[in-house]
């Protein structure tokens, strides 16, 4: 079987990058009030992050639509006997249901949806490695168990400045928001059952970096091979420090640098540090 990869753009996967794995990937969209934007194609990170400072009112956050998804699957199909298609977390987004639908209205292709239940670089994890085993020509079900199997260790953590855009998004229980406003907090947030929730609440950022960095290094300790993911929301410098200061203490872990884009970036506001890990 000939099985193309497929993941959506919150993965955050440079376009070289799954270019040089030909990973196909579908766009979400950030809508401001004056028009809707297609992440990478309409536009960048840097262009968000500046857009996003004279807007008066949070943009909202869209899903491919099923029509488009379903075009990109007859597409797949002239060349391709299956797909493994990874998305951001069901628990935040339809687009992961809206390819499973789109896969039954679709013939001459078998779709393999995977539901990362997290986003960013750590669902790109999951698309780099369906896409090497795909060049090695596993079967699609060698690639899902495998998907899976490295689900029981992918863990992510991060921060944001501001709980604020969260609540306002829907993406973090109302309650939750306003209790760590008052405290002033800077909350480490983590995905439980596929939605964001708390881990712990911490006065300070430094001190939840530092909490999110110990966790890390716990399982570094260990004598697990990682594969770690440093994310920035429009801070390069604050992630390339967590890098470098983590690699001083494990300098042959393989480690990397990514970052919030627009969608993701709606929801967590600039400033917003995370942290995504695996073993190998």
């Amino acid at each position: 079987m000939k099985v193309a990869v497929m993941t959506d753009s919150t993965a955050y996967i440079p376009s070289d990058i799954r270019e040089q794995h030909n990973i196909h990937m579908v766009p979400l969209s950030v809508v401001f009030e004056d028009g809707s934007f297609r992440e990478e194609l309409d536009i960048t990170t840097e262009a968000f992050y500046q857009k996003i400072k004279t807007t008066k009112t949070l943009p909202k956050t869209s899903q491919p639509s099923i029509g488009y998804i379903t075009e990109k699957l007859e597409q797949l199909a002239e060349e391709y006997d299956a797909v493994i298609s990874v998305h951001l977390s069901s628990g935040i987004s339809g687009t992961y249901q809206t390819v499973v639908s789109a896969g039954e209205m679709v013939d001459n292709i078998e779709v393999y949806a995977f539901d990362s239940e997290l986003s960013c670089m750590p669902q790109g994890f999951y698309a780099l490695e369906a896409a090497e085993m795909a060049k090695q020509d596993k079967s699609p079900e060698e690639i899902m168990n495998r998907l899976h199997h490295m689900k029981q260790s992918m863990i992510a953590y991060f921060m944001v400045d501001d709980l604020t855009n969260l609540q306002r998004g829907g993406r973090l229980n109302g309650a939750q928001a306003i209790v760590g406003s008052l405290l002033q907090v800077k909350p480490v947030l983590h995905f439980v059952d596929k939605v964001i929730v708390p881990f712990e609440k911490i006065r300070t950022r430094k001190k939840a970096i530092s909490r999110i960095m110990g966790m890390v290094e716990e399982d570094a300790v260990k004598g697990n091979e990682l594969r770690i993911v440093f994310i920035h929301g429009n801070n390069e410098e604050a992630a390339l420090e967590l890098q470098q200061s983590f690699l001083e203490k494990y300098p042959n872990m393989d480690t990397s640098i990514s970052y919030f884009g627009p969608v993701i970036g709606t929801h967590l506001g600039e400033g917003a540090i995370g942290v995504g890990w695996y073993v190998k």
